[in-house]
């Protein structure tokens, strides 16, 4: 018997969406609860990603995006931010379910390979947290979530950026609010090695962007050629 079928038969997996059996190996999220989520699908934002409802013929951008400047080129996330999927985030992120990260990194590869090209990257890193948020919580999801899709993806990792303000967090902002709270949050981490590389950041959740925008400035004023951002979910 392989040695993931003894831990199944001694400590049975169940989906941490819907509370069902999870046939496949290493994995918290069922079939069913995969299945049902809602995949992003064009229309969308195409800087930020973030759909609209109706029909749109041609490319645009959302208000959000037309007044911003810098930051990053395109933004991407893999599905809406609700059911299996928002409840698997946050386990993840707040209770230190670290054991969910292959079944979001799944979806995080997904989403890679559908709206970027093969060699548009030549390194992934990761939204940094606060040293302070990051010994409260024991890990950056983040990077968990980063490494793991790099992994899979055959590219290197490494941390670009650093959190230096502990800013509040995003969660009860306004837009205005948001883009304020983290203006300034970031520097880069060896600035100068990043020139002229093109850097993928992960993160978990995106909302309005302004977080992953303000990570990804930092980036680009430090000499980053391109910087995207893939997420697993949108609010």
């Amino acid at each position: 018997m392989a040695p993931h079928a003894w831990l199944d038969w001694l400590f049975p997996r169940f989906c941490a969406g819907c509370g069902g059996d999870v046939a496949e190996p290493d994995r918290h999220l069922c079939w069913d609860c995969r299945a049902s989520a809602t995949y992003i699908q064009p229309p969308y934002c195409t800087r930020c990603g973030d759909p609209v409802a109706g029909r749109v013929d041609r490319p645009f951008l959302c208000p959000l995006c037309a007044e911003r400047e810098g930051g990053f080129d395109i933004a991407r996330s893999v599905v809406r931010h609700e059911g299996a999927v928002a409840q698997a985030i946050r386990d993840l992120k707040y209770n230190g379910h670290l054991w969910l990260v292959p079944d979001l990194a799944d979806l995080l590869e997904a989403g890679v390979r559908t709206h970027f090209s093969p060699d548009a990257f030549d390194l992934i890193s990761w939204v940094p947290l606060h040293p302070a948020r990051r010994r409260e919580r024991g890990f950056n999801q983040a990077a968990e979530l980063a490494l793991a899709l790099a992994a899979r993806l055959h590219l290197p990792a490494a941390p670009t950026a650093a959190r230096v303000r502990h800013t509040a967090t995003q969660t009860r902002l306004t837009l205005v609010e948001r883009a304020a709270n983290v203006r300034n949050a970031f520097r880069p981490v060896r600035a100068g090695r990043w020139r002229g590389a093109r850097v993928l950041l992960v993160d978990d959740v995106m909302t309005t962007g302004a977080t992953a925008h303000a990570c990804a400035r930092t980036l680009r004023e430090s000499g980053a050629a391109a910087v995207g951002v893939i997420t697993v979910s949108r609010g």
